[in-house]
C-alpha cells in the first residue's frame, strides 16, 4: 500500500508526481481516473464555420498541458 496521498495532490503535482514515478502504477491509476472525471467541454460543433480553427486550438491547448 502507498503512503503518497495522491487525493492531496493537485492535478499539475500528480502529473509531476506520476512523470517522476513512472513505476507507481498506483499513481499511474489515480492520474488516469482524475483525467477521466474531467468533464468534456464542448468546443464546436460540426456545422461550426470556426470548427477546423477551434479543433486545432483545442489540440494545442491539450498538447501544452
Amino acid at each position: 500500500m502507498s503512503q503518497i496521498d495522491y487525493a492531496a495532490m493537485s492535478d499539475e503535482e500528480l502529473k509531476h508526481y506520476f512523470l517522476s514515478h513512472r513505476q507507481d502504477k498506483a499513481a499511474l491509476e489515480a492520474y488516469l481516473l482524475r483525467r477521466r472525471q474531467r468533464s468534456l467541454p464542448i468546443i464546436t460543433r460540426v456545422d461550426d464555420n470556426d470548427f477546423e480553427a477551434k479543433i486545432k486550438a483545442s489540440i494545442l491547448e491539450q498538447m501544452s498541458q
